[in-house]
């Protein structure tokens, strides 16, 4: 884990260390065996395409838990994490082979709070597309 960033050391605008996170098949297998989620919309392409997918999908939770990474990465602990949203805007489609989907989270401050909390405003990409809209942290710093 960092240093937890001091609230008074954080400003609007203050920028979260990028992360790029590499999703393959074999961790949407991984994923559905922890959460119990064994759609096969997450691991089998003629499911997934027959209901209207452009193939096997990565579990939304799994990529709600990537963003919320940089952000717990960043502040230094994951109990300081006190709120925490997200709307769905795209599925991030995983490849059968090798390389799978890249999942790239920025993040940013958009506004510091009473009680030395602060929002983060998160993007979410995979492919160049958004996959999280309005993905929003609250954060207690020290």
């Amino acid at each position: 884990m960092s240093a937890r960033p001091a609230a008074t050391d954080v400003a609007v605008g203050t920028e979260l260390p990028e992360q790029v996170h590499r999703v393959t098949r074999a961790d949407l297998v991984r994923y559905a065996g922890a959460s119990g989620d064994l759609n096969p919309i997450h691991w089998s392409d003629r499911v997934a395409t027959g209901v209207g997918l452009p193939g096997v999908i990565a579990h939304g939770m799994l990529t709600m838990g990537l963003a919320a990474r940089a952000v717990t990465d960043w502040a230094g602990d994951p109990g300081a994490l006190v709120e925490y949203q997200v709307r769905f805007s795209r599925p991030v489609v995983v490849p059968d082979d090798d390389t799978g989907a890249e999942v790239t989270v920025r993040g940013k401050v958009g506004a510091v709070l009473d009680g030395g909390r602060v929002r983060v405003d998160l993007t979410v990409t995979s492919g160049g597309e958004k996959v999280l809209s309005l993905a929003r942290a609250t954060v207690a710093l020290a």
